[in-house]
């Protein structure tokens, strides 16, 4: 396993800064990815992405299948992986866009996990301390140190993270459903007590 920070094995872009506000086109040359677009999950949702019409951006604005989109603004520093093909879209701000260098080294799916644990969130909050706004900027970004073990490691890390991310969900809406059950159950029971008298 070796160190190295996020500049030695990605690009930074800082997502597009719009002057106005974002007016929905519904035939619009260009899909928008936003905040509300990152899921719970860690992925970019492409199923509602708002459609605007401007001119054509460079080539090196639109997303791709592989990038991450990072939140940089607010409580929760974390990204989102595109795995989909996102068509003609680009990233809004203050979303920032992390491009994997040489995915045959790096997994984004590894890095976008890996963003999210301790020692990634500890060095995010530390260099957001003393800011009066909760922001995390590019430069910050690219110096953030990663752990990066071999690409069969990563597979199996990706893997886990996964199937562990899916067992979890599942006991969530196992205990949603064991809950409603409970009150039903509770419910007929108070509605059931023949004892209660009324004075």
């Amino acid at each position: 396993m070796k160190e190295v920070k996020i500049k030695d094995i990605a690009t930074i872009q800082t997502g597009y800064s719009f002057r106005s506000r974002l007016e929905v086109s519904e035939n619009g040359n260009v899909e928008v990815i936003q905040m509300k677009d990152l899921l719970d999950d860690n992925t970019v949702d492409h199923s509602e992405l708002m459609k605007i019409d401007m001119p054509t951006p460079k080539e090196q604005h639109f997303a791709q299948i592989g990038d991450l989109v990072f939140r940089s603004r607010g409580q929760i520093n974390t990204s989102a992986v595109i795995l989909e093909n996102p068509g003609k879209a680009i990233i809004a701000a203050p979303l920032i866009r992390i491009r994997i260098t040489d995915p045959e080294t790096v997994l984004p799916e590894y890095l976008n996990w890996y963003i999210r644990q301790t020692d990634a969130q500890r060095y995010l909050t530390s260099v957001q301390a003393g800011t009066s706004v909760s922001m995390i900027r590019s430069k910050q970004l690219e110096e953030m140190p990663v752990h990066i073990p071999s690409l069969k490691i990563q597979k199996t890390i990706v893997e886990l993270a996964a199937l562990s991310a899916r067992e979890q969900r599942i006991l969530r809406v196992l205990a949603e459903k064991r809950e409603k059950y409970i009150s039903t159950l509770l419910m007929q029971l108070a509605k059931e007590d023949k004892n209660y008298e009324k004075n």
